[in-house]
């Protein structure tokens, strides 16, 4: 059995549609299909993801719903209509969101997870009614009828260990199983969905589950590259990176595949496959278990970079001499519901590293009041727009002198470094520069490793 996931540009359009369907068709052991929410059509298109999140807005800010709903729906209309379906699963779709925007209750985390899930469930529901035009066994299933119960976390939800067991059923079904990506239901019964880009995690839990022979991941490029091809030309192809370093490279802004897609087969050894929904005669680029990965013939497999960061920098003199000022500084944060990145010390200073997104404005002030109240610190300062650069790779293990050519390459090309950061795994380097530096750092860097 092979558990195979399409992304948003392979459901943008009919044309699309019929890409997805050849793929599905061609392959028996492909049994399940998951789906995300159609994409962008062109440059200037809009995602469902993002239309829907607007509807949600509107919705909540007490607006008119009618043009909002009908962009969403000229989505799927447009689809429908030009592989010459049923209008029944147009209705099915206008029907659906109204029920949504109906369910409006007083939380608007929970409304608006709700309204985005709308994006991959309908894609599902058109995705199994034009499998069947064709011929095919095909049924959409729900994810709280399949049992994918996930954390009660709105927009960041972790799926329960339940949930794998419940799962494990679907492999008794004969039919071909369009499963929605991105979202699941709570213990309560509420739709609950993961980070965006949640769909690559949803596949990642139907193959562990399912114990599939390979987890196929098909976007629209043939293979993962060392660096983001928007930053740098004709950057080289890799075609087989282990789950350690692919994890390391999403975390490090790899848009391939999302952070958390690995954790569920990572355990059970199930490789990954990237493909390209546009030309799926190409092989692709494979993620495995390291024990199942030949040595690397190169120091460094992968460059990546993330926007977004803030560091929270705290200064007390004597500081390593105080018996649980690290526990109590992180405490805070805790207390806050603040995660954080990283943690690089000093004797007498530790710096915070955080996702902007999870320190709003408000949060922040609080978190520096009560460090300057609680902790008694000499100082304490915030440095916004900061960014983090990953240099990744299972040969810098048996390369001497990995860090000096990284800081060189930074040094050429003017580039300050605020923190450098190694795990004792050393399959990864991490660096952090101010965020108009993330790009130029990914090509300095790229020249210095494989140009």
């Amino acid at each position: 059995m092979k558990v195979i996931k399409f992304g948003g540009s392979s459901m943008a359009d009919a044309k699309q549609f019929k890409k997805v369907a050849n793929i599905v068709l061609s392959d028996p052991e492909r049994r399940v299909v998951v789906v995300s929410a159609p994409g962008k059509r062109g440059e200037n298109d809009t995602k469902v993801t993002d239309l829907l999140i607007s509807l949600a807005e509107t919705v909540r800010d007490g607006g008119d719903v009618t043009a909002g709903v009908a962009r969403v729906v000229e989505r799927y209309e447009s689809i429908a209509r030009n592989l010459k379906l049923d209008r029944a699963i147009v209705d099915t779709i206008r029907k659906d969101l109204f029920s949504r925007i109906a369910s409006r209750g007083d939380s608007y985390a929970k409304f608006l997870d709700c309204m985005k899930a709308a994006g991959e469930d309908n894609s599902a529901k058109l995705m199994a009614v034009y499998l069947k035009s064709r011929g095919c066994n095909a049924e959409y299933v729900n994810p709280k009828d399949a049992g994918l119960f996930l954390t009660e976390e709105f927009g960041n939800a972790q799926v329960l260990p339940k949930s794998y067991d419940l799962l494990k059923q679907l492999k008794d079904r004969d039919s071909i199983i369009v499963f929605p990506g991105f979202f699941g239901y709570s213990e309560e019964g509420d739709v609950v969905t993961f980070s965006r880009g949640g769909s690559d995690v949803t596949g990642g839990i139907l193959a562990a589950a399912l114990g599939a022979d390979v987890y196929e991941n098909f976007t629209d490029v043939d293979f993962v590259y060392a660096a983001n091809p928007h930053i740098v030309d004709n950057p080289f192809p890799i075609p087989l990176f282990t789950y350690e370093e692919m994890r390391e490279l999403s975390y490090g802004g790899f848009s391939v595949l999302h952070e958390e897609a690995l954790a569920p087969v990572y355990s059970l050894g199930i490789p990954v496959n990237i493909r390209n929904t546009n030309n799926p005669d190409a092989p692709g680029t494979f993620i495995v278990a390291d024990d199942k990965a030949p040595k690397s013939t190169f120091p460094v497999v992968g460059i990546a970079a993330d926007k977004g960061f803030m560091t929270i920098h705290v200064y007390k003199y004597m500081m390593n001499r105080e018996i649980g000022f690290g526990r109590r500084l992180l405490q805070i944060l805790e207390e806050e519901g603040i995660s954080y990145e990283h943690t690089p010390s000093g004797i007498d200073s530790i710096s915070i590293i955080i996702r902007e997104v999870n320190c709003p404005d408000d949060k922040l002030a609080r978190v520096v009041e009560r460090i300057n109240a609680t902790l008694g610190v000499n100082s304490v300062h915030v440095v916004h727009d900061q960014a983090i650069v990953m240099l990744v790779g299972r040969g810098m293990t048996r390369s001497v002198g990995i860090a000096a050519r990284a800081a060189e390459a930074f040094n050429h090309a003017g580039i300050n470094i605020n923190m450098i950061n190694q795990g004792s795994s050393e399959v990864s380097i991490m660096f952090g520069v101010e965020g108009k530096d993330a790009k130029p750092a990914v090509k300095a860097l790229y020249e210095e490793f494989f140009d």
